[in-house]
């Protein structure tokens, strides 16, 4: 059995990572924390895996912490920055594993967004033109998504390694521009997660969509992290759950 512990078990993803962690055959619940909760209580003596899902302004500090506990995490909170990212690789350097501590960021657990993100990195060489528009609930915390973001950085890199011209920009009307991606965030009572890439040619156009209708989706991708941290996962940080889909 993986001993999991959740970091922000009283949160909207967080009570259902709780739940799937107690449905799941091979994963057992260690600690289900929260804000204000100890997270020095949680060791490698009682959870083999921790999965942090909080809030963009805590989300580091708790990283941290939990590396410099010596366990594995599993992180879905999104906001992460290169510099972020960097003090994380930073800390997992300076910790008390450095040679085997796994740190996981997702930007999305859905596999149908994973899938969507990889095929829009396939098609972007292809295309002259190329949007990302994500549709969000409107108390999601971050804007553009770090879905969207990522699938921008992923287009614009396979665009220069075609070497295509970059993307031209309006002023800022057509949304924020990521990596010369333009990027529309929409936030929208009655919607969960969503993304649509739009790429388009002289008299052609090819729309890649995701939709996740229910924060359940996500489930099957954090207990696939969870899993692959408690096997055969690389040390160190490790980015997007495409690295755990055999693509």
């Amino acid at each position: 059995m993986i001993k999991v512990s959740v970091v922000g078990a009283k949160g909207r993803m967080g009570s259902y990572v709780v739940e799937a962690v107690n449905n799941a055959a091979d994963t057992q619940l260690a600690l289900a924390l929260d804000a204000g909760d100890d997270l020095t209580r949680i060791a490698p003596d009682n959870t083999d895996v921790v999965v942090e899902f909080t809030v963009p302004s805590v989300s580091l500090n708790n990283v941290l912490t939990l590396i410099g506990q010596g366990v594995d995490v599993v992180v879905g909170t999104t906001g992460w920055t290169d510099e972020k990212l960097a003090q994380v690789k930073e800390a997992i350097a300076g910790g008390p594993k450095p040679e085997t501590q796994k740190v996981f960021i997702a930007p999305n657990f859905a596999i149908s967004a994973v899938l969507a993100d990889y095929f829009a990195t396939k098609a972007a060489r292809y295309f002259e033109s190329a949007e990302v528009i994500e549709l969000h609930h409107p108390t999601k915390v971050d804007a553009p998504s770090g879905t969207a973001t990522h699938t921008a950085h992923g287009i614009a890199e396979a665009r220069k390694a075609a070497g295509m011209a970059p993307t031209e920009t309006d002023g800022g009307s057509r949304g924020q521009v990521v990596d010369g991606i333009h990027v529309h965030a929409v936030r929208l009572r009655g919607l969960n997660a969503h993304e649509e890439v739009l790429f388009g040619n002289a008299g052609e156009q090819l729309t890649i969509r995701a939709d996740s209708f229910d924060r359940t989706s996500f489930m099957p991708g954090v207990l696939l992290a969870v899993r692959k941290l408690a096997t055969d996962a690389p040390a160190g940080l490790t980015i997007g759950l495409d690295h755990f889909l055999d693509l």
